[in-house]
């Protein structure tokens, strides 16, 4: 059908410009001018009408997108989608609707200044019982092999399935995972878990309808004044008793490390005294009478004591002869 077509429109190209080149070509003077003027407005119509023609039979897919191709005969959707590209159909049985396969980010948040139009944050509870507002995001893509039956079953836009089927998607799966979880250990230790936890659970959720979930984003929590004015209480004594009893440790180390100083210090002190005390039984035990002598001996000078008490001392000197 293209082909036909392109042949009639390039037809009456060549006939307009053989008429533009031979404009005063006619048998009857002015009626031969008016002639060649009705010539070229017929044919100026048919090649405006031959556009008009043209035209809805060619379906422009851009890039990110694929097409769904809507019989309108039957009411049905072709299973196979359209790519990026320029197609041909007929336009009185089938329309196209196309469908982003791109990345893109949902944002449901109370505030309207990041994303949400309206109040679109999630409310869950916790194991408590305690209501939780939660501000999330979710990054996701299609699969453009599945768009076809996502449009299927739903037959609206994806705005309107991301504001709908995936947000209660994210509120089911966020209360299965917080609802097993105390709200301190959510804001506190497990907040990474909850997050890995939640996207896991979403995806199985969501993975029948093609849609992959790319990243799944907690970004803030609300709870009842009371009960975040408690969870910080309890955070202060848990610093506050952290702090104690680090230095409880710390002066237990420093006291066993004085003790060990003192033992060796007590120990260097007994050690020394008990080497004095092997030192002067040595001593005492090498202090003979001969021993005494000799050291007198070399100390002695020859000079005999200028002052004498009694009677003189007598030295006997080593290997002295006694005289008969």
């Amino acid at each position: 059908m293209a082909t036909s077509l392109d042949e009639t429109i390039e037809g009456l190209r060549s006939s307009i410009g053989s008429s533009m080149r031979n404009p005063m070509q006619s048998t009857g003077g002015g009626a031969g001018g008016n002639g060649m003027y009705k010539r070229l407005a017929l044919a100026g119509a048919a090649l405006v009408a031959a556009i008009l023609l043209v035209r809805p039979t060619i379906t422009y897919i851009e890039p990110g997108h694929v097409g769904i191709v809507i019989n309108r005969a039957g009411g049905g959707v072709s299973p196979q989608p359209l790519g990026p590209g320029f197609h041909l159909r007929n336009p009185l049985f089938t329309a196209i609707e196309q469908y982003p396969t791109f990345m893109q980010t949902l944002v449901l948040t109370r505030a309207s200044t990041e994303g949400s139009e309206n109040n679109d944050e999630i409310n869950v509870n916790s194991i408590e019982g305690q209501p939780l507002s939660l501000d999330v995001s979710m990054s996701f893509e299609l699969d453009g092999t599945k768009v076809p039956a996502l449009y299927q079953t739903f037959r609206t836009t994806i705005e309107t399935i991301s504001h709908g089927f995936i947000k209660q998607a994210i509120r089911q799966s966020l209360q299965e995972v917080v609802g097993q979880e105390q709200i301190a250990d959510i804001l506190g230790p497990k907040k990474a878990e909850t997050v890995t936890r939640t996207q896991a659970a979403l995806q199985k959720r969501l993975d029948p309808y093609g849609i992959s979930v790319r990243q799944f984003t907690l970004n803030e929590f609300r709870a009842p004044k009371a009960v975040m004015d408690a969870i910080s209480l309890k955070n202060v004594m848990q610093q506050q008793a952290l702090t104690a009893q680090n230095e409880l440790q710390k002066n237990t180390f420093q006291a066993q490390g004085d003790s060990i100083k003192a033992a060796g210090r007590a120990k260097a002190i007994l050690t020394e005294a008990e080497a004095q005390a092997k030192a002067n039984d040595l001593l005492s035990r090498s202090l003979t009478g001969n021993l005494v002598q000799y050291e007198m001996a070399k100390r002695w000078n020859g000079q005999m004591p200028q002052v004498t008490g009694g009677a003189m001392p007598m030295m006997q000197l080593p290997g002295a002869v006694k005289n008969p």
